[in-house]
């Protein structure tokens, strides 16, 4: 066991084979070139990221990665994360005798939300070896059966299932990884059988509020694709053009952090303490603070010395920061949504 965990240690990226991706030290450093490269290369990016920073969400999310709403205002992050996927659910119709594609699927934990609210069989595709391995060992602790949620290992630009397979598929806030939405879209429309339902959480960049001329609004956007391991957030007019080239018809097409919620949903990247919600929240945000942010550095650096930390994991928590710093400036000015909610049937 011993040698199984420190050969998986091993082969797992360095924060140095990250940030290899990021030739730019700014924004206005970064070119056509280096985006076009950090596309080409977009499954190496993504695996390289979350690599380093799994073990980051898990300590401060838990077993969801993705931001959520808060519509009753001030209640438990697990609570309203829940919601959130339990509405993804609602809006698939999803029961009982179904299966059911989560595309990127982290390490299970909507996966294992939905198959138990819904009843469903869930299979999650991922396409990270570290996510994977994670979530299998705590699926095993739970006794959550492969009957119930199956991760499978694959890209989901070449899915390893056949034409027509799933009853629904979803992805939440997963699909912002793919060099082309269309391409990815359309690789979901072929697994999925005629009649059923696609939804998906987008990361866009909202049309009517980003200006790609404005330097502010594409420092924010390099920001956000940095600290996230993404080589290019699209608009949510690209989104929607690009569903319907896949061949889905839209039902529904709405930015769910534009409703007025008591809790915004970019609350803890924000580094504010008045939005702490008890202890366990009031220490995520803290880290987010200015002193938080240094006593942090201090003491992973202090446990990469120990050897308890991996080299680089300094580095690699600074920039998440500063991509959290930017998902909250964008998301204040409503330049930006996590949830950006698109459903859409199977059209023939």
């Amino acid at each position: 066991m011993e040698a199984t965990i420190r050969n998986r240690q091993q082969s797992r990226a360095t924060s140095t084979d990250y940030l290899k991706h990021w030739k730019a030290v700014k924004v206005n450093e970064d070119d056509t070139e280096s985006r076009e490269r950090r596309t080409e290369n977009y499954d190496k990016l993504a695996n390289d990221f979350y690599d380093n920073s799994t073990d980051f969400y898990l300590e401060g999310w838990g077993q969801s990665f993705h931001f959520c709403r808060y519509p009753r205002g001030r209640e438990p992050m697990p609570q309203a994360m829940a919601r959130h996927e339990h509405y993804m659910a609602h809006c698939l119709q999803l029961s009982s005798s179904m299966t059911v594609l989560d595309v990127g699927c982290g390490i299970g934990g909507p996966a294992k939300e939905i198959a138990t609210f819904a009843g469903c069989k869930v299979v999650g595709l991922n396409n990270n070896e570290y996510q994977l391995q994670k979530g299998r060992e705590i699926a095993k602790v739970e006794g959550v059966g492969e009957d119930v949620v199956e991760l499978v290992k694959g890209d989901f630009m070449d899915m390893p299932f056949s034409d027509n397979t799933f009853d629904a598929v979803y992805a939440v806030e997963a699909t912002v990884h793919a060099p082309s939405l269309v391409s990815a879209y359309a690789e979901i429309f072929r697994v999925l059988k005629p009649g059923g339902l696609f939804g998906v959480y987008e990361w866009v960049m909202m049309a009517d509020k980003f200006d790609p001329s404005n330097t502010d609004h594409v420092a924010l956007r390099y920001g956000m694709e940095r600290g996230n391991g993404i080589a290019c957030i699209r608009t949510s007019t690209e989104a929607q053009d690009a569903m319907k080239k896949a061949g889905f018809a839209i039902e529904v097409a709405e930015d769910l952090a534009a409703y007025q919620d008591a809790l915004p949903w970019w609350y803890f990247c924000a580094g504010d303490t008045k939005y702490a919600q008890g202890l366990a929240d009031w220490g995520r945000i803290a880290r987010m603070t200015a002193p938080g942010r240094v006593a942090l550095d201090v003491v992973i650096r202090i446990l990469e010395l120990l050897g308890v930390a991996r080299k680089g994991t300094a580095a690699m928590a600074k920039e998440m920061i500063h991509g959290g710093d930017c998902i909250a400036k964008a998301g204040r000015n409503y330049l930006f949504t996590p949830m950006f909610l698109m459903i859409g049937p199977f059209e023939h």
